[in-house]
């Protein structure tokens, strides 16, 4: 299957799927309501340093709620690995490290606040396309301090935003957590 919205043009447009040419209506269900689509493996790579134990419990209730549907991995990739006082360098450094943990055939969401605005449908409508689309996992990916480097960019499938807000990456975790 070809997924027509791969590239991050338009990144503040709605969410579109890839089986559809028109843009998802408010209040409209899922478009695989019903259906049987294949639950794919959830792996969340988060840069940042050590978390708080609110939110390790936080991801550990959600990690027990979708136990029955599927695997869940939570990796963290630490921030500024080297302590690079040049903000490229260490957006660089935490790109190698996140690219080593996304597979070739996984189905990558970057979360960035330039991102598509999507309500819950359309986040039903984007893991529905992901799983039909022969990936074997879904990566979530939310940046550091200053973002994401552009070969993490360039992997995405989607780019997709929690908030036009730029938010602390735990929050954006938990945010993306209970969505």
């Amino acid at each position: 299957m070809v997924i027509s919205f791969m590239a991050n043009a338009h990144l503040n447009q709605p969410y579109v799927s890839a089986s559809t040419t028109t843009t998802q209506e408010k209040g409209r269900t899922c478009r695989y309501a019903g259906q049987a689509v294949r639950a794919l493996p959830i792996r969340v790579i988060t840069v940042g340093k050590k978390r708080s134990e609110g939110v390790r419990l936080l991801v550990d209730e959600y990690r027990t709620k979708l136990k029955p549907y599927c695997s869940f991995e939570d990796s963290l990739v630490r921030s500024n690995p080297r302590n690079a006082q040049d903000v490229k360098a260490q957006v660089e450094d935490e790109e190698v490290a996140m690219m080593k943990l996304i597979g070739s055939d996984d189905w990558v969401v970057v979360l960035d606040e330039r991102g598509r605005d999507i309500d819950s449908e359309q986040m039903a409508d984007l893991l529905g396309d992901a799983g039909n689309s022969g990936a074997s996992r879904i990566s979530f990916c939310i940046g550091g301090a200053y973002g994401h480097g552009r070969e993490v960019r360039k992997r995405a499938n989607v780019t997709i935003r929690l908030s036009s807000m730029v938010l602390n990456h735990q929050i954006a975790l938990v945010g993306m957590d209970h969505s």
